[in-house]
């Protein structure tokens, strides 16, 4: 398929067919799914393939037993981590080292290094790090002062940082659910979901946080509820 065909193929789907579906392409969508855009190429997501009947039978309870969960052959599970911006900023010091070293000049690079270790090793600590709301209180008197004298961002409490993880890891969830399409592969994502309960079933660690469940299978001529609605493009289009 064209991408445009891709994307007109793509629907949420609400009942699957009871046929079984490749693990192994599945997978390979998730793969595709962790080159999507994300804020400072941080990467604090993870992504659970469940394939265990047990395991998703329990996350359809999760689920409110919605029928796109309850007849479900796979789901992934899109999940923020927020708590390793430690480890993912050391990930990036050493990536744009090499990267540096690899294709700057020789005279450049000591100057540019010491960028990125500036980057990752003082302000995206700075920026992720929490306390109870009071540091984010605190970025944000800071950068209103700031912002009297030159442009920034203002979006740096601790519940803006929260927004920026989350939307990055919803960016890999549309570029997976994309990739499922090209496979001819149906999902749908939920958002109506109990997170205690999907969090005590994936034993997630108290940092993460559960930003979507994708359901996956090959849609019942059912599943898809009617002809697809958008409201009217000039109502949300503006030209500037």
């Amino acid at each position: 398929m064209t991408f445009e065909e891709i994307v007109h193929h793509r629907r949420s789907v609400r009942h699957y067919k009871d046929l079984s579906i490749d693990p192994e392409k599945v997978k390979h969508c998730i793969e595709l799914a962790t080159l999507a855009p994300n804020s400072s190429n941080m990467q604090l997501w993870e992504f659970y393939h469940i394939t265990s009947p047990e395991t998703l039978k329990a996350l359809s309870v999760a689920c409110l037993d919605q029928e796109s969960a309850t007849t479900a052959q796979q789901m992934v599970v899109f999940v923020t981590r927020r708590d390793l911006y430690k480890k993912r900023a050391t990930n990036m010091i050493e990536l744009e080292t090499q990267n540096i070293l690899k294709n700057s000049p020789k005279e450049k690079q000591e100057k540019r290094i010491k960028r990125w270790q500036l980057y990752y090793g003082k302000v995206m600590p700075f920026l992720y790090s929490r306390f109870l709301g009071i540091l984010g209180l605190f970025r944000k008197i800071l950068v209103n002062l700031i912002g009297l004298f030159r442009a920034i961002t203002y979006q740096v409490s601790e519940n803006d940082v929260r927004v920026v993880v989350h939307k990055t890891c919803a960016l890999a969830a549309q570029t997976f659910m994309l990739a499922m399409s090209n496979e001819n592969y149906d999902t749908c994502p939920l958002e109506g979901f109990d997170s205690r309960k999907v969090k005590r079933i994936l034993n997630l660690p108290m940092g993460a946080e559960i930003n979507m469940v994708v359901t996956c299978g090959i849609r019942e001529e059912r599943g898809v509820w009617g002809d697809r609605m958008r409201v009217p493009f000039d109502d949300v289009y503006r030209k500037i």
